[in-house]
Formats: C-alpha cells, structure tokens, sequence
C-alpha cells in the first residue's frame, strides 16, 4: 500500500513545491525587463532628487526646514491638494453620466461617442489651454454670449484665477475620469438590472441599488487616477491661473529655471512625492480598494 502511495510521486512528476518555484523563476524572468527599465528611469532619477534634497554645501535638512518655516510655502501646497480635490469632484460629477452613457448605448454610438472622448488627446495640451483662454477671455466666446443672453451685466471674470484653472484642468482630465469608469460600467452584466427590474425595482432603484454599488472601483480608481495627475498640473495654471493660483509644479519650475536652487527644488518635489503617497494610503484604507476591485473581478 505504502509503496504504491510512493510510486505516482516518484514516477508522476515533481513536488508542488518544486514546481512553484520553477513557475516564480519563469515570471522574474518575464519581468525582469520592465523591473530594470523601471529602476532606469523611475527609481534611479527618484534616489538622485532625495539625495540633491540634503545635498547643499553638504548634507542638510535647511531646505526641508525652509519649506515648514516659510507660510508662503505651505500655502501652495495646500491650494495645490485642494485645487486637486475641487477638479476630482467636478470631473466625476460630470463623468459619471456620461461614462454611464457609454457603457449602455448600442455598442456602434459607443465607439463613436469615446472616439469624441479621446479626440482630445490628439491635440497638445497647450494649444487646447490656449483655446480656453480664448473662448474665457473678457471679450471671449462665453463671455459674449452670457452679456448677449441677458445672464450678466458685464463680462465675468474667467481667466488668471482659480476659476479659469480648475475649467483647464478639468477639461484636460475629464476624459481620464470618463474612460476608467466607463471601463468598469461596461463589464457590469445587464442581467442584474433585468433580475432587478423583474422583482419590482424602478429604474431609479435598479440604479441606485445595483448599477451604482457595482460602479464603485471605477468612481474609486478615476477619482484617484484624476486626483494624483491633478497634483503634478504644470502648463494650465501657469497659463490660466493670476498670481495667487501658484501651484507646487510652478514653484518647482521656478526654483529651477530662475533662481538655480536646485536642492530647494528638489526637497519641494520630495515633499509633493511622500504627501501624495500619505494621501494614496490614507484614500486606499478609507476606500478599501482591494476589496471593491476583488468585488469587481
């Protein structure tokens, strides 16, 4: 009996434990280009920002301690973080229609309404920043019609404010917030709709109670896909936005290319990094994005 309990090990092939370790060397292997072009050109230039941070006539933490004694600082940074949050909410306040219209319409205006999602992207961001300002401008297209319609005595204030940035940013990220949730729409099976609507549910409650819950990974991954592309803006609030609209990436721009103190530059992209690593966390524990993306799977 015991012999032949032996035999099919013997004979059958290797033990799972073998076998699993064959199967980890084979995906280091697979891996191994991506993890070395990352460790080329994230990981090494990332070490190289932290050391140049303390690098000043020495090793020094003076341009962390500057950033934490000087007001002026902290004050980007926290109109960076909430110029982020104002843009990620608009985005999926007005994403989610229509990402919900993507994933049920048939499957032919689909594909032409993401192609008009997409079109964007084909164009610089520059020259669409540059086609805003003209259309918010004092003598702007919107400013023309809302004088001519009756809606304001005078032309609105659109532009070099935080009004004109979060209209850019937020009609440069929209398509990021409408593509990740209508991803996730798109694979939520009509039948539960149709199981709803068979046991009495409105299309109101069908929506609010099957379709919105099952929706929830892409609200959570577009949000913070939005969120932390919001962060790093460059070009729109230097364009659109009035001197009190400085942003994190603009003080960064110009440590660098003005003033040459790169370790300040440097310690100001370090404390962008880990701030926005302690926001991810802070978001990934309240959301529990692992267990809404093993929902969604």
């Amino acid at each position: 009996m015991t012999a032949d309990a032996a035999t099919p090990l013997a004979v059958g092939a290797e033990p799972a434990g073998a076998a699993e370790r064959r199967d980890a060397r084979r995906h280091l292997v697979l891996l191994l280009p991506a993890l070395l072009t990352l460790g080329a050109f994230f990981v090494y230039p990332l070490l190289g920002i932290l050391v140049r941070s303390v690098d000043k006539n020495g090793y020094t933490l003076e341009s962390y301690r500057q950033v934490f004694r000087t007001g002026v600082y902290l004050t980007v940074i926290g109109l960076t973080f909430r110029t982020a949050t104002i843009v990620t909410l608009i985005c999926l306040l007005v994403g989610y229609p229509l990402a919900y219209v993507l994933a049920t319409v048939r499957p032919r205006l689909a594909r032409w309404l993401t192609i008009i999602v997409v079109l964007p992207f084909l164009t610089s961001i520059i020259v669409r920043t540059y086609a805003w300002m003209v259309l918010l401008g004092r003598n702007g297209v919107v400013n023309q019609y809302l004088v001519a319609a009756g809606l304001t005595p005078a032309p609105l204030p659109l532009l070099y404010n935080q009004a004109g940035v979060v209209i850019g940013m937020t009609y440069v990220l929209l398509p990021f917030m409408v593509l990740t949730l209508a991803s996730v729409m798109q694979g939520i099976d009509p039948a539960f709709l149709r199981a709803a609507h068979s046991l009495g549910a409105s299309r109101l409650q069908a929506f609010r109670r099957v379709f919105l819950p099952l929706s929830i990974p892409g609200v959570a991954g577009g949000a913070l896909l939005v969120f932390i592309l919001s962060l790093g803006f460059y070009i729109t609030p230097a364009l659109m936005g009035g001197p009190s609209d400085v942003m994190i990436a603009m003080l960064i721009e110009r440590e660098v290319e003005f003033t040459l103190n790169w370790s300040f530059a440097s310690a100001l992209g370090s404390i962008l990094l880990v701030l926005t690593l302690a926001a991810f966390v802070v978001y990934y524990r309240l959301m529990r994005l692992e267990r809404l993306f093993e929902g969604a799977g």
